[in-house]
């Protein structure tokens, strides 16, 4: 078993497992090396009625997985977000953080200046890494619990709901072939979810670019 890939927390921990690592994914700060896209995306595939023979016989409640897992995210970040506002000052006031430090927290609150709470929530729930460090860094700058918890929710429920339909929906259309199109679909979740940071960086650079 390894909880650092997808398919093995899928074919081997089955729903709870799946649920638990996005919940730790989004939650607790240990959870930034978690799968993510890919471990929504092939729980979507297990859960689908092919899913079972495509991936070695396991096979996920599609309700339980429907329900469950923007519950998960959800709370998940809820979490974040408190462990933020109550100790996150901190770990990220610490010089020698090589994760947490002040310099990620001027960053995101220049990411959410610049798109606003609602935005910068929604988009982090699709860039590896940040969908972590978002959640906390809200609760440390001072972002409302209650305007957290609604974007969050949003957040949550497109996120999870997106990339399991899309898994759930490849599985029932393509049935016993879908296994030679996981991982091209898994790329090419994982490039679109960092695009937003590749898009931050390019504007980054042609700012300091006509600065100088």
């Amino acid at each position: 078993m390894n909880l650092f890939d997808a398919h093995s927390v899928v074919a081997d921990l089955g729903l709870i497992g799946v649920l638990a690592i996005i919940f730790a994914e989004t939650g607790l700060l240990i959870g930034l090396a978690f799968p993510g896209d890919s471990l929504l995306f092939l729980a979507g595939v297990a859960a689908s009625g092919s899913g079972a023979a495509i991936l070695g016989g396991a096979h996920l409640s599609p309700m339980g997985l429907f329900i469950g897992a923007p519950i998960a995210a959800i709370v998940g970040a809820q979490v974040g977000h408190w462990i933020g506002h109550k100790y996150g000052r901190k770990l990220f006031d610490r010089p020698d953080g090589k994760v947490f430090n002040h310099q990620k927290v001027i960053a995101a609150e220049k990411w959410l200046r610049k798109y606003g709470t609602g935005k910068a929530v929604l988009l982090a729930r699709f860039v590896p890494f940040i969908r972590t460090l978002i959640n906390p860094i809200c609760g440390i700058v001072g972002i409302p619990a209650r305007k957290f918890f609604l974007w969050n929710v949003i957040g949550g429920l497109v996120w999870t709901e997106v990339v399991i339909g899309l898994g759930y929906i490849l599985g029932e259309k393509l049935q016993g072939s879908v296994d030679k199109y996981i991982l091209p679909v898994v790329g090419l979740i994982i490039v679109i979810s960092i695009l937003p940071v590749l898009i931050e960086l390019f504007r980054e650079w042609q700012t300091r670019k006509h600065h100088k």
